[in-house]
């Protein structure tokens, strides 16, 4: 699962914004290379893109990671299973029922990492000829996690799940009612590289 995340910081993301409110189009523009992105891990609190009730999006900060009731134990659920959530909004039951259906957001990042076991290290995933890309999440008030899928070919030989991770143009997708066609990610690739 992912566990960790490249994300951009508050400053950058009210640029993105700023951007995309005058020309229609989200620009981040280039990072001094000086500065040290600190990656985010579960239990951190992470600027991400939220929609607000008039339907534009606004930055936000939340926690990565709900809080679950598991076998009468709190634990930190930072990932959301596109299935199980889609099952739970069907019901109407379930911590992913309302965060799936009235919390869908957007989380920027520069990349992502799945621990690769057999070499005993993380292996970093980005976006070939992006800078900057969006990872499907879901959100309550105060934390957020990011939503997975089947893993394409890039990512399966080194996990069983990845990231919902939009092109462009699928943030739209993300917000609609057609939402769930995201799940399949077979066709999106990645760059891999060793961390």
């Amino acid at each position: 699962m992912c566990h960790r995340i490249t994300p951009l910081l508050r400053p950058e993301l009210e640029q993105a914004l700023d951007s995309l409110e005058r020309t229609g189009r989200a620009r981040v523009p280039p990072r001094d290379p000086a500065t040290i992105l600190p990656d985010a891990y579960p239990g951190t609190q992470v600027p991400l893109f939220v929609w607000d009730d008039d339907g534009r999006l606004r930055v936000a900060e939340r926690i990565w990671g709900f809080e679950a009731q598991v076998g009468g134990r709190s634990k930190r659920v930072f990932n959301t299973r596109m299935e199980t959530a889609l099952a739970q909004a069907r019901s109407g039951r379930g911590l992913w029922a309302g965060p799936i259906s009235a919390g869908r957001c957007l989380v920027p990042v520069r990349s992502f990492y799945e621990p690769w076991r057999r070499a005993g290290k993380d292996v970093r995933f980005s976006y070939p000829g992006r800078r900057v890309f969006l990872l499907a999440g879901v959100c309550d008030d105060e934390r957020f996690s990011v939503v997975t899928c089947e893993p394409n070919a890039d990512v399966a030989p080194f996990h069983t799940r990845m990231p919902v991770v939009l092109g462009p143009t699928e943030s739209a997708v993300w917000r609609g009612a057609d939402f769930a066609r995201l799940a399949d990610r077979s066709n999106m690739r990645l760059s891999v590289t060793e961390a």
